[in-house]
C-alpha cells in the first residue's frame, strides 16, 4: 500500500474546505433523492442522473519532504534525543531527555526531533506544549514505550501518556513504534473483571488544540485506553497510520475524534479491543478513505448524548473500507435523554467480512453496569446514507435502525445495500426510521416508512447549511 502525506491549505481556508464538503455531500444526497423521485415518476431524472455517481472531489496530496540527513541537514537542524541523555535501552528513564530535546526542537525554526531507529525509550507521562516555531518535523523511527505499572502512574497525568497541543503546522512522521505497553492496564479493568472499580485510563497519543497538523506511517499499539486522540483542532492529516490491540483490549478505540473540524484519516489499517475509528461530539467535516478495521467494534459516530449532554456531528464520510470479523460494521450510537443532531453522513463502498451488526443505528446505548432509565428526549439523526455496502453477517438483523420513539430517525437513504449470512437468511429492523431505499437493498428496508419523500427534499434543502455546535455544547463523551 502507498501512503501519502495531505499539503495542508492555510487555516484561512477551512471554512471554505467545509462549505466544499457540506455542497458536496448536498449534492450526492439529492442524486439519490432524485434518482428515487425519478423512478417513480416525480421528476425528469435524465437532467440529474450525473449526480447520483458524483464522489468527493479527492484533494490535493503529496508526500512530506523526508529528512536529510546531509552536512547541512537538508537545511533543517537536527535535534536527537540521544544528544540530550536519551539512552534507549527500554529500561532507564528518558523522559527528561525527551523534555530537553522537545524545548530545544520546538524553539527552533525548521527542527527535526529525531527519535532514532533501533532503540527503545522508556518515557513517562509527557505534555509537549507548543506553540513552536514554524516548520517542525517529529521524526519517530524508534520505539517509545510507556512503563507498564498503573501503580506507578503520574497521578498528576492519569489520562495522558504523550501530548502534544497548541501546534500548528507540525508534522509527526516515520516508521517508528508508540507502544503503552497497556496489559496490566487491561487486567485492571472493570470491563475484563466486574469486580475491579472503574477507573479512567491513559491515552497513547493525544494532539490537542491543534491545526494544520500532519501524521505519517506511524504505528501505535498496546495502548492503556485510547490509542490515537485527535481533540479540539482543525486541519489534520492522517495517512498510512497503523493501530493494533488485542481484540478483547477495553476500550481501546483505534483513532477517536472529538470536538474537531476538517479531518482525513486516510490508508490507515486498525484492529482494537473498541471502535476502529470514534467519531463524538463538536466533530465535523470528517473523512475517511480507504480503511481497514478488524478486531475491533467498527466504525462508529458516538456515543452522544450521555448525561442528558448535547451531541452534534455533521459532515462524515466513510468511503472505502473492508472490515473483518468486527462486532459492528457502521454504527450510530446514541444514550436516551440527549440532544442534539447527527445529519450528512455518508457510508459508501464498504466490504464487511463476518461483521455482526453491518448496519445499525442505536438510539438505547447504554454501557453501563446499570439499566438505563427510558427517556423521551433524544440526539436527532437525519439525512445519513448507506451506499455500495456488500458482504456478509453473522447476524440475522443485518440492517438495524433502533430510534427513539419520540425522535425517528428520518432521511435514511440506502443504495445498493447486499449483506448475506452464510448459514441463514437476513433481515432489516426497524423502529421509529424514516426513509426509503432504491436499486438493490438485501434485505429489505421496506420496514422504513416513507413518509412524503417530497418533503424529505424540502426538509434537506432547509438544513443543508453547515451548523457549528456553540463551546457551551462541547462535550467529550468517552464511550
Amino acid at each position: 500500500m502507498s501512503y501519502c502525506i495531505y499539503t495542508t491549505k492555510p487555516i484561512s481556508q477551512t471554512n471554505k474546505t467545509e462549505q466544499i464538503m457540506a455542497k458536496l455531500f448536498l449534492v450526492s444526497f439529492l442524486g439519490l433523492l432524485i434518482a428515487a423521485y425519478g423512478v417513480a415518476g416525480n421528476v425528469v431524472y435524465d437532467k440529474f442522473n450525473i449526480l447520483e455517481d458524483m464522489d468527493i472531489v479527492e484533494e490535493d496530496t503529496d508526500f512530506l519532504e523526508s529528512p536529510s540527513w546531509t552536512s547541512e541537514h537538508g537545511g533543517k537542524v537536527l535535534v536527537n534525543v540521544d544528544s540530550f541523555g536519551a539512552v534507549g535501552d527500554g529500561v532507564s528513564d528518558d523522559t527528561q531527555a525527551f523534555r530537553k530535546a522537545w524545548d530545544t526542537a520546538c524553539s527552533t525554526r525548521k527542527s527535526v526531533l529525531l527519535v532514532p531507529p533501533g532503540r527503545r525509550y522508556l518515557v513517562n507521562a509527557t505534555k509537549f506544549k507548543g506553540p513552536c516555531a514554524e516548520r517542525l518535523i517529529v521524526q519517530i523511527d524508534g520505539t517509545i514505550v510507556a512503563p507498564d505499572e498503573p501503580k506507578n502512574w503520574d497521578p498528576d497525568l492519569p489520562r495522558l501518556w504523550l501530548d502534544f497541543s497548541k501546534l500548528q503546522g507540525v508534522a509527526f512522521q516515520g516508521k517508528g513504534v508508540i507502544d503503552g505497553s497497556g496489559s496490566k492496564w487491561w487486567a485492571a479493568s472493570c470491563k475484563k473483571n466486574k469486580s475491579n472499580p472503574c477507573r479512567g485510563a491513559p491515552t497513547a497519543l493525544t494532539i490537542d488544540s491543534s491545526s494544520s497538523i500532519k501524521v505519517k506511517g506511524l504505528t501505535i499499539q498496546n495502548s492503556q485506553l485510547m490509542n490515537f486522540v485527535i481533540s479540539k483542532s482543525e486541519a489534520v492529516r492522517v495517512f498510512g497510520v497503523k493501530v493494533t490491540c488485542p481484540g478483547d483490549s477495553p476500550n481501546t478505540d483505534g483513532i477517536h475524534i472529538t470536538k474537531s473540524t476538517n479531518v482525513v484519516l486516510q490508508d490507515c489499517k486498525i484492529g482494537t479491543g473498541d471502535d476502529c475509528i470514534s467519531i463524538v461530539n463538536g466533530s465535523s467535516t470528517i473523512k475517511m478513505k480507504r480503511i481497514y478495521c478488524g478486531p475491533g467494534h467498527g466504525v462508529s459516530i458516538g456515543s452522544l448524548g450521555e448525561d442528558n449532554s448535547v451531541g452534534i456531528v455533521t459532515n462524515v464520510v466513510l468511503d472505502t473500507a473492508l472490515l473483518r470479523e468486527t462486532t459492528n460494521g457502521v454504527r450510530i450510537k446514541t444514550w436516551q435523554g440527549g440532544s442534539g443532531y447527527v445529519r450528512g453522513v455518508r457510508f459508501e463502498n464498504v466490504r464487511m467480512e463476518d461483521v455482526a451488526n453491518p448496519i445499525i443505528i442505536d438510539q438505547f446505548y447504554c454501557d453501563s453496569p446499570t439499566t438505563c432509565q427510558n427517556q423521551t428526549s433524544a440526539v436527532q439523526i437525519s439525512q445519513i446514507v448507506y451506499r455500495n455496502i456488500s458482504g456478509t453477517t453473522k447476524s440475522k438483523q443485518a440492517i438495524k435502525f433502533a430510534c427513539s420513539n419520540t425522535v425517528p430517525c428520518s432521511n435514511l437513504v440506502l443504495s445498493n445495500v447486499n449483506l448475506e449470512k452464510k448459514d441463514g437468511t437476513v433481515e432489516t429492523y426497524c423502529n421509529s426510521a424514516q426513509g426509503f431505499g432504491y436499486r438493490l437493498v438485501h434485505p429489505s428496508a421496506d420496514c422504513l416508512s416513507s413518509h412524503d419523500k417530497g418533503s424529505i427534499l424540502i426538509d434537506w434543502k432547509d438544513n443543508a447549511e453547515l451548523t457549528e455546535p456553540t463551546e457551551d455544547h462541547i462535550i467529550h463523551t468517552e464511550l
